[in-house]
């Protein structure tokens, strides 16, 4: 446990078994996930189940931990799977190269983890993948709107019942509501309004379904709101969700 041993000086051996029991389960490897997903390993989570149908592209560096100019091109499940196992090799990964929605949750949730990282992009799967871990009684952390932020001090954890200010968190709680779901879900969010001009319009020749974020449609090649990131920012709340998630596990 060497590799562990400064984290096991501040919260105990005890915490540090109970890290490497659980089974985390990270929905989206983007800008988000990817640090959430690191943050577990480097704390000893002993269990992942990584999910992304997407592959590295050069215009992700700025913001993904995982994309090198060595690794564009290959799908991030891998990329992100290498990563851990070389930070813990004897963390047990499992990597799900498919897009999470309604149809493929069964298959992401065969193993039902015991906490959930939402790092999704696109609206309506991210609405319904709520839906299915309160239906299902999994616990989740979920990242909102971080694209279009430059002001990390802004950041918080809250439940998505107290959230204000984010466009995509009202959107959540209004699709949630007609659920019958008002509240129980913790959400990283900042209360930073989005800053209009760090989006654009491009067109973009891709194949892939529409995707919705912060309120921001686009259908891939069609017209398409590219939103501006600033990387401190989206790693931060990577990282405020894998706290989230570290706090969930070993205080419960």
């Amino acid at each position: 446990m060497e590799r562990f041993s400064r984290l096991i000086q501040l919260i105990g051996n005890e915490k540090i078994k109970i890290l490497a029991e659980k089974k985390v389960t990270v929905v989206g490897l983007g800008a988000v996930g990817g640090f959430a997903a690191e943050a577990l390993a480097r704390c000893g989570t002993g269990h992942f189940t990584l999910v992304d149908f997407d592959v590295i592209e050069v215009s992700n560096i700025n913001r993904h931990i995982g994309a090198l100019d060595s690794t564009v091109g290959k799908p991030k499940v891998d990329v992100m799977g290498e990563r851990i196992k070389d930070i813990n090799p004897s963390c047990i990964v499992s990597r799900k190269n498919i897009f999470a929605h309604k149809d493929s949750f069964d298959s992401i949730f065969e193993e039902k983890p015991d906490i959930v990282i939402d790092a999704i992009d696109s609206l309506s799967p991210k609405a319904e993948l709520l839906a299915y871990c309160v239906a299902n009684k999994i616990a989740i952390i979920s990242s909102m709107g971080a694209a279009l932020k430059r002001d990390p001090s802004k950041i918080k954890i809250a439940d998505i019942s107290e959230t204000d200010v984010c466009p995509l968190a009202k959107k959540l709680r209004n699709y949630l509501k007609q659920k019958g779901i008002t509240e129980g879900i913790t959400v990283v969010y900042s209360t930073e309004p989005p800053i209009k001009t760090g989006l654009l319009v491009l067109q973009k020749n891709n194949t892939q379904d529409q995707e919705e974020e912060n309120g921001s449609s686009y259908i891939r090649g069609r017209k398409r709101n590219i939103l501006g990131s600033y990387p401190i920012v989206t790693a931060m709340f990577g990282l405020y969700a894998a706290h989230a998630a570290i706090k969930t596990i070993i205080d419960d």
